[in-house]
């Protein structure tokens, strides 16, 4: 019997993480959504197989409780691709340490904590971890140090799960996003042609890729997709 993949996508109802959702379920992919308890899955994810909720994937023991109740929903883990994370523009002599606590936070540990509950569910039949950077990782502006900084961290976690995990074929990597053109992006930055932005389609494109037995020998790599500015 052949069997669709499975794929475990976190910030589901969210810009990127509604579109990667259709994308796969639309390929054949069985997919559990998880977002915040009210964030509208029903209706932004209305294709996945699964609607899952956890409030903060910071905690350990949630991200362990919402991947062992998608592997129960699904049967098992191909892979998993989280969105979550945060984003805060601000100078660095206006960046107080809880502003870098809280990127590190939302960035880092909710990937890392995703990454680790993930592979036990992925170590005898292999699987693909997919983290979303950011371009900023590579060089950052004014404004972004703090942002920036915990990005560079996602980066160096989807490195050191690659090379940890690799003889088990259990793959890790990002995509770099720029700026995506989203309805919160626009009405932030008005006078910005938003036609120079990346599309939430051509990262989840990025990502779908990863997740596929297309990229079985991709790991540690951190793909760009910069959109045309």
């Amino acid at each position: 019997m052949t069997h669709s993949k499975t794929a475990i996508i976190t910030g589901a109802a969210g810009n990127l993480g509604a579109t990667l959702v259709a994308m796969l379920a639309g390929r054949g992919w069985r997919v559990a959504a998880v977002d915040r308890a009210g964030a509208p899955l029903a209706e932004r994810c209305p294709l996945a197989a699964l609607h899952l909720t956890a409030d903060d994937l910071a905690e350990p023991e949630q991200a362990a409780l919402v991947l062992a109740q998608a592997r129960d929903g699904l049967g098992r883990v191909d892979g998993l691709a989280t969105t979550v994370g945060g984003f805060a523009w601000a100078m660095l002599d206006d960046s107080p340490a809880a502003l870098w606590a809280q990127m590190f936070r939302l960035n880092v540990l909710t990937a890392a904590n995703l990454f680790r509950a993930a592979i036990p569910h992925m170590r005898d039949a292999g699987g693909s971890l997919v983290a979303v950077g950011a371009g900023a990782a590579l060089r950052a502006p004014a404004g972004m140090a703090a942002y920036a900084a915990a990005k560079s961290g996602v980066l160096r976690l989807v490195e050191s799960t690659a090379d940890e995990h690799k003889r088990i074929r259990i793959r890790a990597n990002a995509v770099l996003p720029g700026t995506m053109d989203t309805p919160q992006n626009r009405a932030s930055m008005p006078d910005v042609d938003p036609t120079l932005w990346t599309t939430t389609a051509e990262v989840a494109e990025a990502i779908a890729f990863l997740l596929s037995d297309a990229a079985s020998g991709v790991t540690g790599a951190a793909i760009a997709v910069p959109g045309r500015g």
